[in-house]
């Protein structure tokens, strides 16, 4: 499509547009039922083998071992950051958490709520353009998880690599860079991620839970809110959001044809490298927000000597097709979501925009 934009919206993100296509041509009626998928019952054939192939396709490109249930909620990781205490904060335990900015914050805020609560570790000190060594990172005494946020939209800083927690369970907020990398499941207790930036659209919750932490919770909890619902019924208690596991499907799918985790982190590495040359080589007219060592390779975060300028840049950016380039109201600056789908040719062209607008403006 020669009039697509240039996507770099921070999420919901852009999808492969062979995906889109062939949801397109699916979309009035899915393998010669007479109906669309989004009108047939999820408790039929049809769905139900839709729904087991994705779950077999995350399986497979996140290598999840045996004794993990694979979860498709709904509610995004908003509601995971309060199912994630409610489950998991028995009485007399805490929940510790790394804070390192806005989700991670959040979560946090929202933990309060079910009992008590530690910040482990926090770059709050350094404007949280950073994410804290494994070396900082204290463990309360009857640490009942720990909690980080794998990748910071916001800020865009992003873990390397993840602390090991020894017998305490480590809780993952994965929304913006899972599948972006390979991953060792086995690291964590739990994994979520909101689909809306890597894996599909909107409307689906992905979490891959050990099977020992699905069990009754200590206190009232309302039973759409206990992984040990869906865990028993296969995600399949309620009406799933069906189209867009569907659509998760298909792009797991682009995902093995690209080669996998592996495949697309090549692509992703080469993207930001792109972008983070641009900002370090540009003489000081753009900024990096993170700092170097923590820098995200999903949200490239940078800014300018004003705001005047950088609103000027988003004007301009606009006019050339480029859409999501504004920093989060939050903070301000300006930002470049770079998940799994936006084509290597979109970064190049942004590359460029900034270039000739440096040299403009400079």
């Amino acid at each position: 499509m020669a009039n697509r934009a240039y996507n770099f919206n921070a999420g919901p993100a852009a999808l492969p547009l062979e995906v889109l296509e062939q949801a397109q041509a699916e979309i009035v009626e899915f393998e010669g039922s007479g109906m669309s998928l989004m009108e047939m019952s999820h408790r039929g054939a049809i769905y139900e083998g839709v729904h087991r192939e994705t779950e077999d396709l995350l399986r497979e490109l996140l290598n999840i071992p045996d004794g993990y249930k694979v979860l498709f909620l709904q509610g995004g990781a908003s509601t995971q950051f309060a199912m994630v205490p409610m489950n998991l904060l028995k009485p007399g335990t805490v929940g510790a958490y790394v804070a390192t900015g806005s989700w991670a914050t959040k979560a946090i805020e929202e933990a309060k709520l079910f009992g008590e609560t530690a910040v482990a570790a926090s770059s709050e000190a350094d404007q949280y353009k950073r994410i804290p060594q494994a070396s900082e990172i204290a463990l309360p005494d009857q640490a009942a998880y720990l909690h980080l946020t794998s990748n910071e939209t916001i800020e865009g800083t992003q873990w390397q690599s993840y602390p090991d927690t020894g017998d305490v369970p480590l809780i993952g907020d994965l929304s913006s860079d899972i599948l972006s990398r390979p991953l060792n499941v086995s690291q964590f207790g739990l994994i979520y991620a909101g689909a809306q930036k890597n894996l599909g659209p909107s409307g689906v919750t992905i979490a891959i839970i050990r099977e020992d932490l699905i069990g009754k919770p200590a206190g009232a909890v309302p039973t759409m809110l206990r992984y040990a619902t869906h865990a028993k019924a296969d995600s399949l208690y309620n009406t799933p959001p069906t189209f867009a596991i569907y659509l998760v499907n298909r792009v797991l799918k682009w995902v093995k044809a690209q080669g996998g985790a592996a495949g697309v982190e090549r692509v992703n590495l080469e993207k930001a490298g792109l972008l983070y040359t641009a900002i370090d080589g540009s003489d000081g007219f753009y900024r990096g927000f993170a700092d170097k060592d923590s820098r995200s390779n999903m949200n490239v975060t940078f800014r300018l000597a004003s705001e005047e300028l950088e609103k000027l840049f988003a004007k301009e950016s606009e006019a050339q097709g480029f859409s999501g380039l504004k920093g989060h109201r939050s903070v301000g600056g300006l930002r470049a979501s770079i998940y799994n789908a936006v084509p290597l040719d979109s970064v190049r062209a942004l590359v460029e925009f900034m270039n000739d607008f440096a040299r403009r403006h400079g």
